[in-house]
C-alpha cells in the first residue's frame, strides 16, 4: 500500500509526554561552536545502559533508568550531566578524542561450544560482554567495555567519518560500519576487530547501516537516493530499493524483521518489505503548499532520523520542521507530535515506552509514550513473521485476506 499523508500535525494528535532532559555541563564558550551535536543516542540492549554523544569528543555513559530522586524532581527537564557524578552514581565519561559520529551497543552472544585456552587468550571478549562502539571524524572506531568504560580496540581502516554501526550477533560476533568513504567494513570482534569485508556498492556517503535482526541480512543507505540490502552470509547486495527522491539518512528494522523503515532529505519515511522490495506505506513530511517550492521544501522537510517502537506498531521520525511525530503503522498518520527544535537522532528503549532524542546542541530529551496494548491479531502476526518471511507466508494455506494481514498489506 502507497498511502502518502501530510506532515501537518494532525487533529486529536497527542504530545508524549516530557521525562527528562539530560544537558552537558561544559562552558558556555563551546557551546554554540561546531562539534557540539548530539549524533548518536543509543540504549544496551539490556536496558541498563544509555549513552549519547555530547559534542566536542565526549561520550557520556548512563545507568538506566536514571536515579528515582532525579525523575520526580522539579528539575526533571533540565539535568546537568555533572562530572563529579562519575564515580557516584556509576556514570562515566569517554573522551573519544576526535567529533563523534556514530554510535552503537553490542553484546557478544553467550558461547555454548567450548572454546580452546588459546582462543580464550587471544580474544579479550568474553561471553556476553557488552561493548560501546564510538565512529569518529577521522575515520577511526574506537570499542569500549561497559561498564568501566576501558578501550578494548582501535579499528582502523577507513578514510573518512564513520557515521554508523550494525552488530552482527549469531554465533558469530561482528560490527558493520559505514562511512562517508562510501564504504561498509565489517570486523571479526571475536579475533579483536580483524578486517574482514570491505563493502563497495555506494558511489555517495554511507550514511547508515542496519541489520535484520535474525542477522541475514544488512541494510545501508547513503547519498544518490541509494537503499542496498547484502547478505551477510556472501556480503554480496541482494536488492535495490528504488522510491526515495534525495539522500537516504536512516534505516531501521523492526523488531520482527518483517518491515525496514528508510529516512530520507526527500521528506519521506518509506516503509518496505525487505524481502521483496516493495514499498508498503510512505509518510510524508512536509505540507504540499510547501513541496511546490522545491528549495524550501526540501530544506524544512529533511527527515534526519527513523526507529520503531519495541512492539512494532510505531515509527518515530526526527524532521528539519522542529517537530518530533510518532506515527501509528495501521493509520499510517501521527499520533503524537512534539516539538523538537534541531534534532538529529532517536531511539526507543529495550523495554518500557521510553523515547530518546538527541539535537544540535549536544542535549538529550527523554519522552514517555503511552504503551499500546497489542491486538490479538498483532501478537499473531507478529509470532508467525518472527520465524517466516514473506515467502514462506505467502506458501501457507490460508485465506487471501489473512496472506495480506500478515505481509502488511492492510
Amino acid at each position: 500500500m502507497d498511502g502518502t499523508r501530510d506532515c501537518s500535525p494532525q487533529t486529536g494528535a497527542a504530545e508524549p509526554f516530557l521525562l527528562a532532559k539530560l544537558i552537558p555541563n561544559r562552558s558556555h564558550e563551546l557551546d554554540w561552536t561546531s562539534g557540539c551535536e548530539t549524533w548518536g543516542v543509543a540504549f544496551s540492549p539490556d536496558g541498563s545502559y544509555f549513552a549519547w554523544s555530547q559534542g566536542h569528543h565526549i561520550v557520556k555513559l548512563v545507568p538506566w533508568p536514571l536515579e528515582d530522586h532525579k525523575i520526580n524532581s522539579k528539575s526533571t527537564h533540565h539535568l546537568k550531566a555533572d562530572e563529579s557524578s562519575e564515580d557516584q552514581c556509576g556514570e562515566k565519561l569517554i573522551d573519544c578524542g576526535q567529533t563523534v559520529w556514530g554510535l552503537s551497543f553490542g553484546s557478544s552472544p553467550s558461547n555454548n561450544r567450548k572454546q580452546s585456552s588459546e582462543d580464550q587468550h587471544k580474544s579479550k571478549l568474553q561471553s556476553s560482554d557488552t561493548i560501546l562502539a564510538t565512529g569518529l571524524t577521522n575515520g577511526e572506531i574506537k570499542l569500549w567495555k561497559v561498564p568501566t568504560a576501558h578501550l578494548l580496540h582501535y579499528l582502523k581502516g577507513h578514510q573518512s567519518v564513520v557515521r554508523s554501526f550494525a552488530f552482527i550477533t549469531n554465533e558469530d560476533f561482528m560490527l558493520v560500519s559505514a562511512s562517508r568513504d562510501r564504504t561498509l567494513r565489517v570486523w571479526d570482534l571475536k579475533q579483536n576487530g580483524k578486517l574482514l569485508h570491505v563493502l563497495n556498492g555506494h558511489n555517495q556517503w554511507v550514511y547508515c547501516c542496519a541489520v535484520s535482526p535474525d542477522s541475514t541480512m544488512l541494510c545501508s543507505v547513503g547519498g544518490g537516493r541509494m537503499v542496498l540490502l547484502w547478505s551477510t552470509v556472501t556480503y554480496t547486495v541482494l536488492r535495490k530499493l528504488e522510491g526515495h527522491g534525495g539522500d537516504v539518512v536512516s534505516c531501521e528494522y523492526s523488531p520482527n524483521g518483517a518491515l525496514l523503515a528508510t529516512a530520507s532529505y526527500d521528506t519521506y519515511v518509506i516503509v518496505w518489505d525487505p524481502y521483496t522490495g516493495e514499498s508498503l506505506m510512505k509518510l510524508r513530511h512536509c505540507s504540499p503548499l510547501a513541496s511546490l517550492d522545491v528549495d524550501e521544501g526540501f530544506r524544512t522537510g529533511f527527515v534526519r532520523a527513523v526507529s520503531f517502537s519495541q512492539q512494532g506498531l510505531n515509527v518515530t521520525s526526527v524532521a528539519d520542521d522542529g517537530l518530533l511525530r510518532i506515527w501509528c503503522l495501521d493509520l499510517q498518520r501521527p499520533i503524537y507530535v512534539a516539538p523538537l527544535t534541531n534534532g538529529l537522532c532517536c531511539t526507543f528503549s529495550p523495554h518500557g515506552s521510553v523515547l530518546a532524542t538527541g539535537t544540535r546542541d549536544g542535549h538529550v530529551t527523554f519522552w514517555i509514550v503511552s504503551k499500546v496494548l497489542p491486538t490479538l491479531q498483532h501478537i499473531c502476526r507478529n509470532a508467525v513473521r518472527h520465524m517466516m518471511t514473506t515467502h514462506q507466508v505467502m506458501l501457507l494455506s490460508v485465506p487471501k485476506k489473512i496472506k495480506q494481514f500478515l505481509i502488511y498489506k492492510f
